[in-house]
């Protein structure tokens, strides 16, 4: 006997029923998923954040810097991992309810090629910039030389650093752009002079007072904070046209050697008038000889 059509579609619709439902604990089992591994996923990140911070901060000198630094680096991770799960977790559940994903796929891939071509610049200056905070080469307020331009650091990102010259120029290089990074500033700093006197002068004394000026201004609470050890002199390094020259350097706390290298020198000056030391002045060619005598004159010159 024949079913009836009404019973048919009650059938269908049952059928119907079922499967929607079947389809949407499927969708609520993969969002469900997706959630747990999101979860997982941070409270991994935090553990790794904090075993990273633990093994950094020993190291570093600056307190919280290793933190800030760590931290952002994790934010990214986060990011980037959380944004995966969910399109992944996307992807099943338009499977789920019957979506063809092979020209989706096919489709993110084409367009996805023709952005990496497009933004291959900005990848690597991405991915350059995530290692040059993860590794610290370098500091916001640090004194670099990037590419042969000095100056001080005044923002990093993940794509751009920002560097500021004496002249106040502002350079902005693309993280994948630079080829040599030199850190002026990373733990310590240093001033080094090249102390230069007549060939005449006990180079014993000299030394003497260079020492002496260096521990009198280790002793004053303004410079001896800054001063991390006491000023290492070389000894003669050089013998020049116009004297010897001795070497010697400061070493004091990231970004402080200039100030405390332009006070040694004022003191040393002083210190060099009292004891009588003389400074020789460089001969530069081609320009006249100071305080030169006047020639002789002979007995066909006039008076």
């Amino acid at each position: 006997m024949a079913a009836d059509p009404a019973e048919r579609l009650t059938s269908k619709l049952m059928e119907i029923a079922i499967d929607l439902t079947l389809v949407a604990i499927r969708i609520v089992l993969i969002v469900a998923i997706a959630y747990a591994l999101a979860r997982i996923a941070r409270v991994a990140l935090n553990r790794l954040e904090s075993l990273l911070v633990s093994a950094s901060e020993a190291k570093e000198k600056e307190p919280g810097a290793a933190s800030k630094r760590i931290k952002t680096l994790i934010n990214v991770l986060w990011t980037i991992g959380v944004g995966l799960i969910w399109f992944i977790a996307a992807l099943v559940s338009l499977g789920q309810i019957g979506v063809d994903l092979g020209p989706i796929l096919a489709g993110a891939g084409i367009v996805g090629l023709a952005a990496g071509f497009g933004a291959q610049h900005l990848v690597r200056d991405l991915v350059s910039g995530f290692f040059l905070i993860l590794e610290n080469q370098i500091r916001v307020g640090d004194a670099a030389v990037i590419n042969g331009t000095g100056g001080l650091v005044e923002s990093i990102s993940f794509r751009t650093v920002v560097l500021r010259d004496q002249a106040g120029v502002v350079h902005v290089f693309p993280n994948g752009s630079i080829r040599t990074l030199s850190n002026m500033s990373k733990d310590w700093s240093a001033y080094v002079l090249d102390i230069q006197v007549a060939y005449k002068e006990d180079t014993d004394k000299v030394i003497e007072i260079m020492r002496r000026v260096g521990e009198a201004m280790r002793v004053e609470p303004q410079y001896g904070a800054v001063m991390l050890e006491p000023m290492e002199i070389f000894g003669v390094d050089a013998f020049t046209q116009s004297g010897v020259t001795i070497k010697a350097r400061i070493k004091t706390q990231p970004q402080q050697q200039d100030p405390v290298g332009r006070e040694y020198r004022r003191r040393l000056k002083k210190a060099f008038d009292e004891a009588g030391i003389e400074i020789p002045v460089s001969s530069r060619p081609n320009a006249p000889t100071t305080g030169a005598a006047a020639p002789a004159k002979t007995d066909e010159e006039p008076e």
